[in-house]
């Protein structure tokens, strides 16, 4: 009895021990909980107030990185060939929330390692396609904030910098907002001078540093574990030139630099013209410089009705949405009469103009997208247009030697010297020099001297083995090419990452207007142009270079050709209201086919620039 007393005794002391400890654990496991949840909270509350939320940001991007190696690790197997175009879509599908989600300066990053998106995978070449520069704008408290830490005084009001600024921000991209306003008046002003004022937003500078860490080991983690390709070589020079993109002093010497080049220049000296930039009202964080009310050539329906032109047979082949009312210009007004020349003397003066900077100046806007561009009437004459070039923070600088091999680059290809053209690609680090030949002139090009009959038939066959693959065979095959393509990233000129991305652009651009221009002809003839005004040429030297562009000049009627021939077909099927592929349209359904058949590579709307 006493036994079981104390068995009884025993086991009654067990049950009240865990009943008072039970609430005990249960009471710390809650405390711990709380101040964790307390610790997370306070540090994205501190994070997010003092330094820009930059920490959160770049753990969701290492999270984000993190999860896409781990994926294509484990999906990215023969077993799973069928499953890989899944794979890519929801690699590409996380990468454009992780751009976006972050805002600011990952919007130029990602626009920068979309800038050759047609060497990805397809769905990445779409999403890389929606990665647009714009933004909510930032409250004007923070712009006040921003002036009195740059200026010491407020935007407007009796003490303030300007004698009138607009609080609302008339555009608004990642990294800046322009605002509308105007200066006091100065003794002998004869008339108001009205500004736009672009306002580094306040977060940016804080992020940087780290933004441009996460950028460093998210391509580290791309070269070394998941995409096994040479991607991290450009780190260094992207980095360096977004640097540079958040210095609005560097901007306003660029555009200063470019406004001196193009006035040099007498082709383009009256048809082009850089906003005034005001030294006084500029700072690293805030640019004053001349307002210039035209349309944007983004707005196309404000530019043929500028131009005096309807959509018959020049119609864009790219669908817009682009508002009237939201692109042009609060303060302009529509000429009575509409300018000379048409839309083609607009893309004519454009493509000139890049092509000047790349030949002739080696200083190369890089940002050269239609909202960048005003067409206005020509204050010289106001019956034709002229071309104003905004946004000046992101240019490149080639010296004489690489604009010497760009332009024999760019000649070769079109007078089929292809030796020349090998022998450049070579020295730059590259193999497959028809890829790269065809990359920069955004036209298909096959550097051989074979019978065409065979070589189609080769081309042919090998289409035909690459289609029997399977998914997983042919993206190795596709990395197995780009390999090839990539030799010696050391040797490459870091600049043509930026230049190719600006000849997409350029091609782009006339391809929205239903390509009134030859490009090609126009870039060719300003190469082989450059080349007779080269620095240190003897005189037999710069008087052969005068009879090679004699002879290329010869060489180039049958590109003019074809592209007068498309034109004709454009209009003939307008007359019977039917729709007809540009000249640049056909040129990149060729492309896409020649990059299918070498490479692999399924180009897709990205490749549009």
């Amino acid at each position: 009895m006493f036994r079981n007393a104390s068995l009884l005794s025993h086991s009654s002391r067990r049950t009240l021990f865990h009943q008072g400890t039970a609430p005990s654990r249960w009471r710390k496991r809650l405390q711990r909980t709380s101040l964790l949840v307390l610790g997370l909270g306070s540090f994205y509350t501190a994070d997010r107030i003092f330094n820009a939320s930059a920490i959160t940001r770049n753990l969701r991007t290492l999270y984000t990185c993190a999860i896409i190696t781990l994926d294509y690790k484990l999906n990215f197997t023969e077993e799973k060939s069928e499953s890989i175009p899944e794979l890519h879509a929801r690699v590409a599908e996380r990468m454009y929330n992780l751009f976006t989600s972050n805002g600011g300066l990952y919007i130029k990053i990602g626009q920068a390692i979309g800038a050759n998106a047609a060497l990805l995978p397809k769905p990445m070449q779409e999403q890389f396609s929606k990665l647009f520069d714009d933004a909510p704008q930032i409250p004007y408290s923070e712009v006040l904030r921003v002036f009195k830490a740059e200026f010491g005084r407020p935007p407007c009001g009796p003490d303030g910098v300007f004698e009138i600024f607009e609080e609302k921000a008339v555009a608004s991209a990642s990294i800046a907002q322009v605002h509308r306003a105007k200066l006091r008046p100065l003794a002998g002003d004869t008339e108001d001078k009205w500004v736009a004022v672009k306002i580094q937003k306040p977060d940016v500078a804080k992020q940087m540093k780290w933004d441009l860490g996460a950028y460093r080991l998210v391509m580290y983690m791309f070269e070394k574990w998941a995409f096994d390709l040479p991607v991290y070589f450009v780190v260094d020079f992207v980095s360096d030139h977004l640097r540079r993109e958040l210095d609005f002093i560097l901007e306003s010497e660029n555009a200063k630099q470019t406004a001196e080049f193009v006035a040099s220049e007498p082709r383009l000296a009256k048809k082009v013209y850089i906003p005034r930039v005001y030294d006084e009202y500029t700072t690293k964080r805030v640019m004053t410089a001349e307002w210039i009310s035209g349309v944007r050539l983004s707005d196309r329906t404000g530019m043929r009705l500028l131009m005096g032109e309807s959509n018959d047979s020049t119609q864009a082949t790219v669908s817009s949405s682009v508002n009237l009312s939201e692109e042009t210009s609060p303060t302009f007004s529509f000429p009575a009469r509409p300018l000379k020349g048409g839309v083609r003397s607009v893309m004519q003066t454009m493509v000139e103009l890049f092509s000047a900077q790349m030949f002739s100046w080696g200083w190369v806007h890089c940002d050269g997208h239609f909202g960048n561009f005003i067409c206005r009437p020509n204050p010289h004459d106001p019956t034709v247009p002229q071309l104003v070039l905004l946004d000046h923070g992101l240019y490149v600088r080639v010296d004489e030697n690489f604009r010497r091999d760009w332009s024999l680059l760019w000649t070769g290809l079109l007078t089929a010297d292809f030796k020349s053209v090998e022998q450049i690609t070579r020295k730059w680090g590259m193999g497959l020099p028809d890829m790269f030949a065809s990359v920069a002139l955004a036209r298909p090009v096959r550097l051989t001297r074979k019978n065409r009959k065979t070589e189609a038939e080769r081309v042919t066959k090998e289409l035909e083995e690459y289609m029997n693959l399977s998914q997983y065979e042919q993206s190795a095959r596709m990395k197995a090419k780009l390999k090839q393509f990539l030799i010696d990233t050391d040797r490459m000129p870091k600049a043509l990452i930026f230049l190719l991305r600006s000849m997409r652009i350029v091609q782009g651009n006339n391809q929205s207007f239903g390509a009134p221009v030859n490009r090609v002809k126009i870039t060719g003839l300003w190469a082989s142009k450059s080349l007779t005004r080269l620095s240190n040429l003897t005189f037999g030297q710069r008087l052969r270079e005068y009879m090679n562009d004699i002879v290329f000049r010869g060489v180039l009627i049958s590109l003019d050709v074809a592209f007068w021939t498309t034109r004709l077909k454009q209009r003939v099927l307008a007359f019977f209201n039917l729709k007809s592929p540009s000249f640049e349209d056909e040129l990149e359904k060729a492309m896409r086919g020649l990059m299918r058949n070498n490479v692999g590579i399924d180009v897709g709307s990205a490749f549009k620039g």
